[in-house]
């Protein structure tokens, strides 16, 4: 419950996470007021912080930071600037590539994107498969030797607004896939025109840490137990732990393993809750509001787990 001031004031902080509205405004390039509500009150800071001082800056509308190897790097696009979210999507992935590649950081681990009315729209022009064709023109092939982690969930927030952010090392992770599911890259035809492009987890140069994609109940490429909110969350536990055994982790989570819960409707929010605790007993959870990018998910999980 740091408070985001000290947090910044300390000399190895590369970046800090506020979520909702509620959480302040600070003008600093290394902080980020995630546009997800929050269900518990007040809710927590995230901080990543690194083993040297950090330095920071602007490159126009891109933020970012750096220290000990890492980088965070962030851009919030309106998209009515843009042409809507395919345009906004390429010109930030597209940005992002060009600042990257500068840099001797230029390994991109794990990304996360928030859009808003993520399922708006019939069939290929829903919002969220006219971003992953923005994301993939924007990309080109920066990510040809592999994809980095991600997650992609839609906010209530300022509509129009997405936002897009990373962490990178100078050194290279290594990506997972889940067995139980079809990689993302390799969707059929079914899920839009350009599949989506990511990992489903990252373990970080050192070994010692899994960075977990946006994980839902999707089995092979399909989604599974439509309408029960209880059955996509074990299978979302199920998916996890074929996650942890691909990776060659021990199974199970525990109170170092920091987990979000992206929720879809406020009203499931205390039962994701208490079945967590049931079944993840002392793992912290941030609970936040949150669209899954298919309209018949309820709930998706991501975050971390160390060696």
């Amino acid at each position: 419950m740091n408070d985001a001031a000290a947090l910044l004031a300390e000399p190895d902080t590369l970046a800090v996470f506020g979520f909702g509205a509620g959480a302040a405004a600070v003008d600093d390039p290394r902080w980020m007021r995630v546009p997800l509500e929050a269900f518990d009150a007040p809710a927590p800071l995230e901080a990543w912080q690194v083993d040297d001082p950090v330095q920071h800056g602007r490159d126009g509308a891109l933020r970012w930071s750096a220290g000990g190897g890492w980088l965070f790097a962030a851009l919030e696009l309106d998209e009515r600037e843009h042409g809507g979210p395919a345009g906004a999507a390429h010109v930030a992935y597209a940005q992002l590539r060009e600042f990257i590649h500068g840099r001797h950081e230029r390994q991109v681990l794990r990304i996360w994107n928030y859009q808003g009315a993520i399922n708006q729209g019939e069939n290929d022009a829903e919002r969220y498969k006219l971003f992953c064709d923005g994301r993939a023109a924007g990309c080109g092939d920066w990510f040809a030797n592999g994809y980095p982690a991600a997650t992609a969930i839609g906010h209530h927030a300022e509509p129009h607004l997405l936002q897009v952010y990373l962490l990178a090392s100078s050194q290279a992770g290594s990506a997972v896939e889940n067995p139980r599911q079809v990689s993302a890259w390799r969707y059929p035809r079914q899920y839009g025109r350009t599949a989506p492009g990511f990992a489903r987890a990252m373990r970080l140069p050192a070994q010692d840490a899994l960075a977990i994609s946006g994980t839902a109940a999707v089995v092979g490429h399909a989604s599974a137990h439509e309408g029960d909110l209880a059955a996509q969350l074990e299978e979302i536990l199920v998916n996890l732990e074929a996650l942890l055994a691909s990776a060659g982790m021990p199974a199970g989570f525990d109170t170092h393993a920091p987990l979000k819960a992206y929720v879809r409707h406020p009203a499931d929010a205390p039962r994701v809750r208490e079945l967590l605790k049931q079944r993840l007993p002392g793992v912290p959870v941030l609970l936040l509001q949150g669209d899954v990018c298919r309209s018949e998910l309820l709930v998706e999980l991501d975050g971390w787990r160390y060696a």
